[in-house]
């Protein structure tokens, strides 16, 4: 079956998000991390047939919606999980949250490398905890971590490291080694290890596996949450489903009561999209992943040829993002002159670098939505 990633689909009027900021003005939304496509046809066809119930009580996940996670994880990565290990959770940034307060203190820190997805900071801001920093550095081509930096963040407070498997905003995939030498420097300073692993069915190039940070070793798994969703995959991150993968009994008893009074509960139809998802969905995540390396090749080329002063400083292994480098056009408020030129892009300063230079661009959406976002984009440059 071939299915349609070419028609796009009319967001203007909806309840979207990332149409509604736009509204009434000629701006094409490439900023939030939600795809301009329908999703699939067999989450679509599940939903109806439960909506046709007509019943819609509290909810708990049915054992055909958890043996699906199950065999998700063990045909992609090789995980075999019990599925008492499962944990679900109304959204990813949820569960930033949970183990912020389930594993740290009021003054404690939590350890991340930047630039990264908002949340990784503020989600241990939000209850009393202290963020730490340590940011990316480019070594040809290819941004790595600087692990003399890192070693130096670690204080006596520091409870935490957080991850991000493959990483937001820099499209990046880890590496075995990278994972091993991140794990060690865990265990090394005692830290609970939180991987979020949202993007990780949204590999590009099909030679970079992705390798779930709880599968490195027994000693890892004990330390590590894992986050994962359909979310960003499937296109159903309305639908408020995700999990928490936890190992270790007394760790998991410790998010568990995190959650005590202030976490909702899922939502009906969001079991349902995502047993079907993982169950179901298969051909159709290959086909799209297929179409966004098309997107992603359209992206490199026309950055290269038509977009002088923006640079894409490594290869964009994964995830439908891409981190554009502005430095050279000095802008002192680039994301105000691409929408002046109708395009809406993401602020880099949220994600840790610094203003005006970067931005980050969401190439999940038809191509000729794409194609018209970057000629756009070469107009507002040539308006400078």
């Amino acid at each position: 079956m071939t299915f349609d990633f070419d028609t796009p689909p009319e967001r203007r009027g909806t309840d979207s998000q990332k149409w509604q900021k736009y509204a009434g003005r000629d701006i094409l939304p490439m900023w939030v991390a939600d795809m301009d496509f329908a999703c699939p046809p067999a989450i679509l066809d599940a939903m109806r047939a439960r909506v046709d119930h007509g019943l819609f009580g509290y909810a708990r996940p049915t054992k055909s919606a958890t043996d699906s996670v199950v065999a998700a994880l063990e045909s992609r990565y090789g995980w075999q999980i019990d599925p008492a290990w499962l944990v679900w959770l109304p959204g990813l940034v949820v569960g930033l949250n949970v183990t912020a307060r389930a594993f740290a203190e009021a003054g404690d820190e939590v350890l991340t490398l930047t630039p990264v997805y908002p949340p990784f900071m503020s989600a241990p801001k939000n209850s009393g905890r202290v963020s730490t920093t340590v940011p990316f550095v480019l070594e040809s081509g290819r941004w790595t971590i600087d692990w003399d930096a890192l070693e130096r963040a670690v204080t006596p407070r520091t409870r935490m490291f957080f991850l991000c498997n493959p990483h937001n905003p820099l499209a990046r995939v880890w590496r075995r080694d990278e994972l091993v030498r991140l794990a060690e420097f865990c265990v090394r300073h005692h830290l609970v290890l939180c991987s979020d692993e949202i993007h990780c069915d949204l590999i590009l190039d099909p030679g970079l596996p992705h390798i779930a940070t709880a599968t490195l070793s027994p000693e890892i798994a004990a330390r590590t949450i894992t986050l994962m969703a359909p979310s960003k995959t499937y296109n159903v991150p309305g639908l408020g489903t995700s999990l928490a993968i936890i190992p270790d009994a007394t760790l998991r008893t410790r998010f568990v009561r995190a959650t005590a009074g202030i976490v909702a509960e899922v939502n009906n139809l969001g079991y349902v999209a995502c047993e079907a998802a993982y169950r179901d969905c298969e051909p159709w995540r290959q086909q799209l992943l297929a179409y966004l390396c098309g997107n992603r090749d359209l992206i490199l080329d026309f950055v290269d040829r038509e977009l002088p002063g923006v640079r894409i400083e490594a290869p964009i292994e994964a995830t439908y993002l891409a981190w554009l480098n502005l430095e050279a056009l000095a802008l002192p408020e680039p994301i105000t002159h691409f929408e002046q030129h109708g395009v809406g892009l993401s602020e880099c300063v949220p994600f840790g670098a610094a203003r005006g230079s970067h931005v980050r661009l969401n190439f999940g959406c038809p191509r000729a939505t794409l194609a018209e976002g970057l000629r756009r984009m070469k107009s507002a440059l040539a308006a400078q």
